[in-house]
Parts: C-alpha cells; structure tokens; sequence
C-alpha cells in the first residue's frame, strides 16, 4: 500500500467525528462503578461465556452458566467499559481503536452482546447527554435529497476498485442466500433466482437501488425490460461499463420516480432511508406500481422489542459506517405497506445467512489486505474500522437481533 498517497475513505472516518467523545475526567468519576457494570452484564448472560481478563492481568468469568458463544475479551484500560457505559457501540469501538480492549475474536462478543440486549437494559447503551449527543449528529445525516445523495457518496464511492478487492465477481453487495458448502458467487445467483420467482413474469421491471447493476444485468438476460436507479456515481459507472446496454441505468432518487411497472425490486436499500422515509418509500412503491403488480423487497430488520431503545441513539454502524441508515421495524414497515394497498405475503427469514455472507466478505477482506491487493489510500486506521465493521455486522446476525428477509408486495387491482 502506498502511504504516500493521500487516504481514502477519510469521509467516513471524518464523518464519525461527531460522535467522539473522550472519557477524560468522567472515566476517572465512573471508575468506581466499573465493577458493578461488570456484575450486570455477568447477570444477564443466561447462555454462554466471556473469558475475561482485567488490566491488572486477573482473570474475571462473566455468564457460563449454559452452553453458548464462547468469548475472550482483555481489558486494557478501564476507560474501555467507560466508553460503552456512556456510548454504548459507539463507545465499544473507540475502545477498540484506542487498544483500550482486544479480543482474538470479537464475533461471538458481539452475537453475545445482541442475543442478551433486552436482559442487559441499558447497561451498554449511550445515556443522558451522551444519548441526546449521538442521536443530534446523527439528525445531521438525515436523508432529505441532498442528504441522501452526501450519504451515499461517504459510502459507496469509497471505489470499485476498493469493493471489487473482496466482492465475490458479480459485485452483490448484500445477503447471498444459503452460502454454506458453495462458492459466494453461486449463493448471490440464488439470491436473485429467489427475487426473480417473486415478480413473476415480469415485463417492465424498476429497480430501486441497483448497486453495480448484476440483478438488472440478470433480470434482462430473463426478459424483462430494466430501469435501475441509484445515488452513485462509481456504482451507476461499472454498471453502465459492465452490463447490457439496454438497461436503463439512472441517477435517481427513489422519490423521483415516475411510471408504471410491471414489477419493483429493491435490494438491502430501505436500511438507508431513516424512519421517517419509509412512507415515502412505500408511497413510490405504490405509485409506480401496476394494479396487481408486485414488489420484491431484501431488507434487514432488527427485532420489534429492541428498535425503540435502538432509534432513540445512534449506534456504531451510523456513526463510521453508514450515515443517515436505520434498521426496518417489520412491523411497522408492514403496516405502511398495507395501508397503502400493499398485500405482504410470503415473508423469509435468513439471517444466518447473512452472517456466513459477512465472514465470507471479511475472510476475502483479509486476503486483499495481506496480498497487497487493496487500492492505493486505504490506510491501517480504515482497514481496521473496516474489519470490525464487517465482524460487527455478523456477530448481530449470529446472535439473532437482526435478521434479513424478502418480501412479496402486491398491489391490489387486477393486471
């Protein structure tokens, strides 16, 4: 890697600035409460262990009282529990940047974290100030029309050749569908034959969120007639270099749309409206829509009981990763559907798949890394931030609080 060129991905690491906060004189404050957070979380483990060992080299046992995800975490600073007491995720990873913990794995850590969040309240949760402080810089990434567009931008024009490093060769940049025993490419043509399936046989097909265009690519190869829209720049430019000249490859916002289709698919793209564009998103389904026309929708949800607690702060993910996003509540995402004359059948659940997707993704990572295959710019700081966002990620799916699934929307009226 060249170290003389200027970094890339600073947008994100930047981006994330706002939500730093330095424990400082409030760590030496909440030192003595340290214990009493270590007994909570040891309370609420009702499965599986945390081998722990405290800075001064004492080991210390949380849970282990049944069988489950098997961790080992070293304190190294205190001020690492400080950290999560007051930011919660936010909190956990600048722990980890700062080498305040460190975990040979971090992934069972995490699923541990996820499977218990409901038993551990708000033991690692941002509070007070702290609380009202992330969930202020995270209003700032709010996803209006040029908001959106900043978003996306800080995200996804990191580069194709960056994504191209540690993609599988079609370029899906979402959950392949039964993965394990098959190489990622197979699993991400599953994937699409399953979203296929679900429009029927479909002539005029939009696509909302079209990433690097391989679903389109697929769709037209099968048929249909594609319009595909997306916010990027680097994305829409492979797509168009690399796909049937016949799609029509758009910059769009999904609000922008206008027609009538035979079918929409959109794939992992709500995560990144916020709540309060989920109607609007609903609304732009419903509208270009034929009567009896249906949608396939790929989206990642986080368990009912947990999102209130989750929408009130900003977590890890929307602070360095992606800006302005927020996992679907099913059942409110269900409700604006049906309210607008969306029937939702045929919902599936996979999450593990996702979570095999991301260790997938993370193994290949690693590959590019230590082959020297990752695009000039990409300093230590990001590759590192990049990593634990992909175990992060996968160690949520692994402990079952969020999930991904597809669905069937239909419009009512007759074809």
């Amino acid at each position: 890697m060249d170290m003389q060129t200027s970094p890339r991905g600073r947008s994100l690491v930047e981006g994330a600035k706002p939500f730093a906060r330095r424990p400082g004189l409030l760590a030496r404050l909440l030192a003595p409460g340290v214990e009493k957070m270590l007994s909570r979380i040891d309370e609420a483990l009702v499965t599986g262990t945390i081998h722990g060992t405290l800075p001064n080299g004492t080991p210390r046992i949380l849970g282990g009282r049944a069988p489950g995800f098997e961790c080992v975490f070293e304190l190294r600073s205190y001020r690492a529990l400080v950290r999560i007491a007051t930011n919660g995720s936010v909190g956990l990873y600048q722990g980890w940047e700062a080498g305040e913990w460190w975990s040979p794995d971090p992934v069972p850590l995490f699923a541990m974290f996820m499977q218990h969040a409901e038993r551990m309240g708000n033991t690692a949760r941002a509070k007070g100030p702290f609380r009202r402080a992330l969930k202020l810089a995270h209003l700032f990434n709010r996803n209006t029309h040029s908001g959106a567009q900043r978003n996306i931008a800080a995200h996804y024009d990191l580069g194709n050749d960056f994504y191209a490093a540690w993609l599988d060769p079609t370029m899906s940049y979402s959950s392949a569908l039964a993965v394990a025993g098959d190489p990622l490419e197979a699993a991400q043509k599953r994937k699409w034959a399953a979203l296929y399936e679900r429009m029927g046989d479909a002539e005029k097909v939009l696509e909302i969120g079209c990433g690097w265009g391989a679903l389109a690519n697929y769709l037209q190869a099968r048929g249909s007639h594609v319009t595909a829209i997306s916010l990027s720049d680097e994305q829409l430019a492979w797509a168009r270099s690399h796909h049937a000249s016949a799609i029509d490859f758009r910059k769009q916002d999904y609000r922008d749309t206008s027609g009538q289709y035979d079918a929409i698919v959109s794939v992992e793209m709500v995560e990144a409206l916020g709540r309060e564009y989920w109607p609007t998103f609903m609304d732009s389904v419903a509208r270009n829509l034929k009567p009896g026309g249906r949608a396939a929708i790929q989206y990642i949800s986080i368990r009912d009981e947990l999102f209130e607690e989750y929408a009130k702060s900003a977590d890890f993910i929307q602070a360095y990763v992606f800006p302005g996003g927020l996992l679907i509540r099913t059942s409110e995402f269900r409700k604006l559907a049906l309210e607008r004359g969306l029937a939702w059948i045929h919902q599936t659940d996979f999450g593990p798949c996702y979570a095999e997707t991301l260790r997938e993704w993370r193994l290949n990572f690693d590959r590019a890394v230590d082959e020297g295959r990752l695009p000039a710019g990409f300093d230590p700081q990001f590759c590192d931030l990049w990593r634990y966002y992909l175990m992060y990620c996968e160690g949520g799916f692994r402990g079952g609080g969020i999930d991904v699934h597809q669905v069937t929307l239909v419009k009512e009226g007759e074809k």
